[in-house]
């Protein structure tokens, strides 16, 4: 018997959420991996801020399957300068870590911060994220804190 052609998993591809019914898609993946996965309380894992800002989503095959925001910060973290935005509510859905996913995302929303003119990028890293967060040039900032119940370092990167 023929053994079958192996099939490659779809492309992952990132974009710019454009309306509602996008963003509601976001969301989705948020509530699954903070609220579902990691008991974040709804109340905190959405927040003012998704109302202006820039929202990315990464589909693979037509489905939705991660998600990140930026955010200008309306000044910049304490002893440094210029425009910084936050990148937040990175969430890539269990079956798709490890595939370069999250990397996509993050590279995505920094490359919108370079073109509004972003001079560096501060986030909130999960600790067992802190490699992925240093291999795409982030430098910990400051002591671990609790966010939602979760220990966090604050990180930055200028850009």
């Amino acid at each position: 018997m023929p053994t079958p052609p192996e099939t490659s998993p779809a492309p992952v591809t990132v974009a710019h959420i454009k309306d509602e019914a996008e963003l509601m898609q976001a969301l989705a993946i948020r509530e699954v991996v903070f609220i579902e996965e990691q008991h974040v309380p709804e109340g905190i894992e959405r927040d003012a801020e998704d109302a202006h800002a820039y929202h990315v989503i990464a589909y693979q095959g037509g489905h939705a399957i991660g998600t990140g925001r930026l955010v200008k910060l309306p000044e910049p973290p304490a002893g440094q300068t210029g425009t910084w935005g936050q990148i937040g509510r990175m969430a890539v859905l269990q079956a798709h870590r490890k595939a370069r996913v999250g990397s996509l995302l993050l590279t995505s929303l920094e490359e919108e911060a370079r073109r509004r003119n972003v001079n560096g990028i501060m986030l909130h890293a999960q600790l067992y994220a802190l490699d992925f967060y240093k291999k795409h040039g982030y430098q910990p900032v400051g002591a671990v804190f609790d966010e939602a119940g979760i220990d966090h370092l604050e990180m930055h990167k200028r850009l």
